[in-house]
């Protein structure tokens, strides 16, 4: 009798409870999942007796579901007693579920099993990702699975986070992450020794022609005096990307007699010097170097950036090693480097398409040697990766914020609301700052001062700091910036970001009057940017809810932070804004703003122009040719 009156109350109770949250939702709501209702029997003698155990559904908030199941009950005729539960009425959280997409050291997947239930799906199809990832609070990949903008719509919200076991995340969408409140975590330290290994085997390697001369012994030969090699005591490796990889090549190269050089726009000189290592220019990097080692980051500023003009200015028979990202090279342009004798050989870990095609010339020349992406392939590495991600994500799901987070949190609506232009101008005058720096000295000191009328503590700058830290860093750099880890990113680059607060005479409703970007010693591609103490100065203000640049070193200017910029400074005198702009327009280049700001009439004056295309090197190379134009120099926005 207990059990059939326990299944006619469910059944009742059931009814009432999901027609009281059908009245809950909006006539136009889109369905959503339903809250779970479960029945324990408990023994009694002469009753129904049970337990209720609710789960409401996450999306949304729950109706007042005790009152509902008082009502229910008292309409069934059942008792109900203290709706408060007892602790050991309550069950334990169910374990969150992580799903494996990719294989994973097991020393990583023993670790997501003492905290999760692990789904170990290799080689998902697209729609079979889509399919599963609703059932799952957490999913790892490396690089073969593509996590884009549909996976994350077809998890539903349920997904918290992405951990990319490695360093790049180009195969994860960051935007629709951070749109759809899903953390992204990687893991950036594991491979560093692996990789550096492998791109000293392939420097090695290649100098003394090893795989081609296996392979003519394979083939029956014995062809000495075709593979005769050259020596690496006493050449010169420039290393291109100082960052962890770079630095741990470096070393090894030392250790093996030769001169070593790098170029990295964040490397701190006192820590290649001690390495041994002098830190130089882009330009004279690759024009001295006979050996030249890519541990760049894959961004919009490196695209191809070994390309036709930069294989013309190296030294005849460089040697180029690529165990980084393959999008850096132009692989045409290489090919055509080594048929010309420009390049004398290449060895490359990466490809722009992975897997190359077949028919691929790159891959066929007989003076390059590859290897299938193998730069993180040791046994130890594999392990590092595995537990350093599992840690990461274990740590997400608990709710810690990892500083290997490589997108930006979710901040109260509010919050960001009020600082919405704000943080888009930080991040603008971050971008432009770096732009304006010269040389191969390394940013090492940035200094940010904001102007407000509101008290220090009704301030806060931290997501402001953060933003100027991701514009400095992200247009060069693999790193991702946010407010989580803008501090840890800055320190690990050897940023100093120091910050001052002047109080001003305006509106308290606003947060920020204006902000100064300064960058202390080094040197400007654009002189005029340099304030009277040596540093590097750009302001900037939010006008009408849109950035402004309002300050470049000692001139005024005021012109919309939209499209792209061109700087220049004159000659002040007449016409000079007519003749920029007729160069601009007989090339098509649309002009959005204009600003001239001056120190005295008819002496010198800074002219920034808003543009909406980028202009090609003959329309930029006319307007340096203006006899008025003392210097000029294009930025990316």
């Amino acid at each position: 009798m207990a059990s059939s009156a326990t299944a006619a109350a469910a059944a009742f109770i059931s009814t009432k409870l999901i027609t009281q949250q059908s009245s809950d939702l909006p006539p136009t709501s889109a369905p959503t999942p339903t809250s779970k209702l479960s029945f324990l029997p408990t023994p009694s003698n002469n009753s129904a007796s049970f337990k209720l155990l609710y789960a409401p559904n996450r999306n949304r908030s729950s109706p007042p579901v005790l009152n509902v199941l008082k009502t229910a009950v008292e309409s069934a005729s059942i008792s109900f007693s203290d709706p408060t539960p007892r602790r050991d009425s309550i069950l334990t959280p169910p374990k969150p579920t992580i799903l494996v997409s990719e294989k994973l050291g097991e020393a990583g997947l023993q670790l997501l099993r003492t905290f999760a239930n692990v789904d170990c799906s290799y080689n998902l199809s697209p729609d079979d990702l889509c399919a599963k990832i609703s059932l799952c609070d957490a999913l790892i990949v490396r690089s073969g699975t593509k996590v884009t903008r549909q996976v994350f719509q077809a998890a539903q919200g349920r997904l918290k986070v992405v951990g990319r076991a490695g360093v790049g995340i180009d195969n994860v969408d960051l935007q629709a992450a951070t749109e759809f409140g899903c953390l992204v975590v990687n893991a950036p330290t594991a491979n560093t020794i692996a990789a550096a290994e492998h791109g000293i085997a392939l420097l090695a390697s290649m100098a003394r022609n090893v795989p081609q001369a296996d392979a003519s012994m394979k083939a029956g030969k014995w062809q000495r005096n075709k593979y005769v090699g050259v020596s690496l005591v006493g050449k010169t490796l420039a290393v291109m990307g100082f960052g962890k990889v770079g630095s741990e090549v470096a070393r090894r190269a030392k250790g093996l007699g030769m001169n070593v050089i790098a170029h990295d726009p964040y490397a701190p000189a006192d820590r290649a010097r001690a390495i041994g290592v002098d830190l130089v220019s882009f330009d004279e990097a690759i024009s001295t170097a006979d050996f030249i080692s890519l541990h760049m980051p894959l961004t919009p500023a490196t695209s191809k950036i070994f390309n036709d003009e930069t294989f013309s200015k190296m030294k005849k028979g460089a040697r180029i090693i690529n165990v980084a990202r393959g999008g850096v090279i132009d692989e045409d342009a290489l090919v055509r480097a080594l048929d010309s004798g420009t390049v004398a050989q290449a060895a490359l870990d990466v490809f722009t398409e992975e897997p190359p095609p077949k028919d691929s010339k790159l891959v066929q020349h007989e003076n390059v040697i590859v290897t299938p992406h193998l730069g993180a392939s040791t046994k130890e590495a594999q392990e590092g990766v595995a537990v350093e991600i599992a840690e990461a994500v274990v740590g997400a799901l608990k709710g810690e914020l990892a500083a290997t987070a490589v997108n930006a949190p979710m901040v109260p609506a509010e919050v960001m609301s009020e600082l919405a232009p704000y943080v888009v101008l930080a991040e603008k005058l971050g971008r432009l700052a770096v732009q304006l720096v010269a040389g191969g000295s390394g940013i090492q000191s940035v200094k940010v001062v904001y102007r407000s009328a509101r008290d220090p503590d009704n301030l806060d700058t931290r997501l402001l700091r953060a933003m100027i830290v991701k514009g400095i860093i992200e247009p060069i750099s693999i790193s991702f910036v946010n407010l989580v880890n803008a501090d840890f990113t800055a320190k690990q680059k050897g940023l100093r970001i120091s910050e001052e607060r002047v109080f001003v005479d305006s509106s308290p409703e606003y947060p920020v009057d204006s902000i100064q970007v300064q960058i202390s010693n080094v040197q400007s591609k654009f002189a005029s940017a340099l304030s009277e103490t040596g540093n590097i100065s750009i302001d900037g203000k939010v006008k009408y809810g849109i950035p402004h640049l309002t300050g470049v070193g000692s001139f005024s200017v005021d012109v919309s932070l939209e499209g792209n910029l061109i700087l220049c400074r004159q000659v002040d005198q007449p016409g000079m804004i007519g003749r920029v702009g007729n160069i601009l327009g007989e090339s098509n280049v649309n002009v959005s703003f204009m600003s001239v700001g001056r120190t005295a009439k008819r002496i010198k004056a800074i002219m920034a122009i808003g543009v909406d295309e980028e202009p090609d090197k003959d329309t930029l190379k006319k307007v340096g040719e203006v006899p008025a134009v003392e210097e000029f120099v294009f930025l990316e926005l």
